[in-house]
């Protein structure tokens, strides 16, 4: 990315959003406040924007604000904004401007405008001098720490800072000699001039400006000075006329901030300020957004922190940003997760102000309600057992034809090749069976899904001791369309055809974490001692066919294993390589 290239979008249609209920179906308080400032004429459209710093990837919990962001726009007939709120360049990198354009595609939302807050460098900017003429704003030669010493506590008041006394025009003349790059890093910052006193901590005095002459993804080395996050936020959100500025929680004490800053710099009643917009011909829209906060997506056996993920990927205990153990949307994404089944969870969750946490099973179940409707079903062996049956010739080889779904006849049949050896799965035979055992023993019978009704007559063992081989007959009249087809027996065991079947890798994944709360770090353990050791198994198995023939990111479910979906960035035809996306049960619940 460069400062040439185009930051703004031509404006789109009102958005459809994908399974979008009608406006009047869902219900909470979020959409409660906009049915009424619609109902009262206080807003005739809606505007909502999904605000990310470009600083990492997106996690699970972002989903949940491009949920409501882009969802609540669709639902009222409104537009979304994706708007890169990129004031910190150190921290910034265009790797994860384009990931997360990517991963908002995914998700299945397109955004009305594409914007960025440097944008609106210029308009900041003059709207700062506003503040300094009007007298609500100071430039300050505190340093960071005597910031700190003079804000006070949580229960004592701050000092006002030495400089704030400046005048006007020592103030103006000061900050243009910060913008024209005359001082060094940290030497002085532009403060707003609110209340030392006040009850909010962030209503002391806070920085609007920094001197940080760092070059910018975006515009270069044009500004040695760039505006802090609270400041450039809520202009952000006046510029382009947010109605409803949607954050978590944890920005609710921001919100007296977030107004002073819209209140004082009055975008919408000084349109002048917006002149570098407009003759740049970018869309500025100006209003007084409403900033309403909702809980944050807390999810157990997880880790949601950049700082923690970094490390994770930076200390090699994750194989990338993407690794599907990751809670990036890049890793779930590879993982197997669908957009459908991440929209589905956030629309289980619903929208509040109560912090809580949810339990990954939710995330689980959503996967497999949505994968359970549509996945195709197919045959594969993770750990193979050569099983012959010795009453069909060498080389026998037919063609047996199985339905794809067993709920849904518009995904139609396969082709599933036959012999007289098999694989059937090593966990599936027992020489001593324990209690309650349905399949295969010595001398017993179970149903070969699909083929019919088989019996172990030999167990083959190496030198070792080893079970390699197991010797049976397969009953004629158990065949498919034959009169005891139907004969009952306790277990019924999928299997790949040991003459066509496909080898494969299988990676078999499972939670990060071992524990419910890895940040829990009592006792002198930290979220690396937390770490499963059998999150990622892998295996050398075997896949019939017409799984091996899979595009990646195509899924299927494995029958009796689980939901698989071929890799993205290591599967071929060739050479197929599955990532188990989840199990088809809970293995966990009795864990807790």
């Amino acid at each position: 990315m460069n400062s040439s290239a185009p930051h703004v979008s031509p404006p789109s249609a009102p958005l459809q959003a994908p399974d979008a209920a009608p406006a009047e179906g869902k219900q909470d308080f979020i959409r409660q406040i906009v049915r009424d400032d619609l109902a009262s004429g206080k807003h005739l459209a809606i505007r909502t924007r999904f605000p990310p710093e470009p600083n990492g990837y997106l996690h699970i919990g972002h989903a949940k604000a491009i949920c409501l962001d882009f969802g609540l726009a669709a639902e009222f007939g409104g537009r979304c904004n994706l708007r890169f709120d990129d004031t910190n360049p150190a921290k910034e990198d265009p790797e994860f401007v384009q990931a997360i354009q990517e991963d908002v595609r995914w998700l299945g939302f397109e955004w009305a405008s594409l914007r960025h807050a440097s944008d609106y460098f210029e308009v900041f900017y003059l709207a700062a001098e506003k503040l300094i003429r009007q007298g609500d704003a100071f430039v300050c030669d505190l340093s960071a720490e005597q910031v700190r010493e003079y804000r006070g506590t949580l229960t004592a008041p701050g000092r006002e800072s030495p400089f704030r006394g400046r005048s006007v025009d020592e103030n103006l003349d000061l900050f243009r000699r910060m913008r024209a790059g005359e001082f060094a890093d940290g030497a002085r910052t532009l403060r707003a001039k609110i209340d030392m006193a006040s009850g909010n901590i962030n209503l002391r005095d806070p920085a609007l400006y920094r001197i940080k002459k760092v070059a910018h993804q975006n515009t270069g080395d044009a500004w040695p000075i760039y505006p802090m996050y609270d400041y450039a936020h809520a202009l952000g959100d006046a510029i382009e006329g947010i109605t409803h500025s949607l954050c978590t929680l944890e920005f609710e004490d921001h919100r007296p901030l977030y107004d002073w800053c819209v209140e004082r710099a009055d975008l919408a009643g000084d349109p002048g300020l917006l002149e570098p917009l407009i003759a740049r011909g970018l869309p500025a829209e100006a209003a007084r957004p409403r900033q309403i906060e909702f809980s944050r997506l807390n999810i157990n056996y997880a880790v949601m922190s950049k700082r923690k993920l970094s490390a994770l990927v930076a200390d090699g205990l994750v194989q990338g940003w993407d690794d599907p153990r990751m809670y990036t949307l890049q890793g779930l994404r590879r993982r197997g997760y669908t957009p459908a089944a991440l929209r589905l969870f956030v629309d289980r969750l619903g929208i509040s102000k109560q912090n809580s946490v949810i339990d990954y099973s939710v995330l689980e179940g959503a996967l497999r309600d949505e994968l359970d409707a549509r996945a195709a079903r197919r045959m594969a062996v993770v750990d193979p057992l050569r099983l012959v049956l010795a009453n069909l010739p060498d080389g026998h080889a037919e063609t047996l034809t199985f339905s794809n779904h067993p709920k849904d006849e518009r995904l139609g049949q396969r082709a599933v090749p036959f012999s007289n050896v098999v694989w059937i799965e090593r966990d599936d035979f027992a020489e001593v069976p324990p209690k309650g055992w349905k399949r295969l023993v010595p001398g017993g019978e179970v149903r070969l899904r699909g083929a019919g009704i088989v019996r172990c007559d030999e167990v083959i063992k190496d030198a070792d001791g080893a079970i390699v081989e197991l010797r049976g007959t397969l009953d004629p009249a158990s065949r498919p369309g034959m009169e005891g087809a139907n004969r009952k027996v306790k277990g019924t065991l999928h299997w790949v055809d040991a003459a066509r079947g496909v080898p494969a890798e299988l990676r078999l994944y499972d939670r990060l974490f071992s524990v419910a709360d890895p940040d829990d770090e009592s006792g002198g353990l930290t979220y690396r001692d937390h770490l499963n050791p059998d999150s990622r198994r892998v295996a050398r198995g075997v896949i019939e066919p017409a799984a091996a023939q899979a595009a990646p990111e195509q899924g299927f479910q494995f029958e009796r294993l689980g939901y698989f979906v071929a890799d993205r960035r290591d599967h071929a035809p060739g050479a197929p390589v599955f990532n188990r996306s989840v199990t088809l049960r809970d293995t966990w619940a009795a864990k807790a």
